[in-house]
């Protein structure tokens, strides 16, 4: 029986539509996304792999999967945040994203952290 509490991850997402990179004429939306990664757990833990769910407003789904983020694994101790900005790109100007990143704690448990939806939007595309 392991103990929930252990291994908790704090993930807050924040987006950012990006127009210097767009070109809706060829209908390319660009948006950034930095993404806060917090340890809320009290074992030390890495994240291994990414996947991710993007959902146009077409209802077109990628899905994205792949080791570490930006290049990088992080180790993050019990109260240690890491942050990183990452992109992507859609044919119409709302959609979200979501996903789970692949932890091990150093126990060697194996866990999801979720990554909670958030939308992606020019801005005044939604009221």
């Amino acid at each position: 029986m392991t103990d929930p509490d252990k291994y908790q991850i704090e993930i807050i997402p924040t987006p950012q539509f990006i127009p210097e990179q767009s070109d809706p004429e060829e209908n390319r939306y660009v948006f950034a996304y930095t993404i806060s990664i917090r340890n809320v757990g009290s074992v030390p833990a890495q994240l291994v792999s990414r996947h991710w769910i993007i959902t146009d407003a077409n209802n077109q789904v990628q899905e994205v999967r792949g080791l570490g983020v930006i290049g990088k694994q992080p180790l993050l101790q019990p109260g240690e945040r890491f942050e990183y900005t990452s992109g992507s790109s859609l044919t119409t100007p709302v959609g979200t994203m979501r996903g789970t990143y692949q932890m091990v704690a150093e126990d060697g448990t194996h866990f999801n952290a979720e990554i909670p939806e958030f939308v992606l939007a020019i801005p005044r595309a939604l009221h």
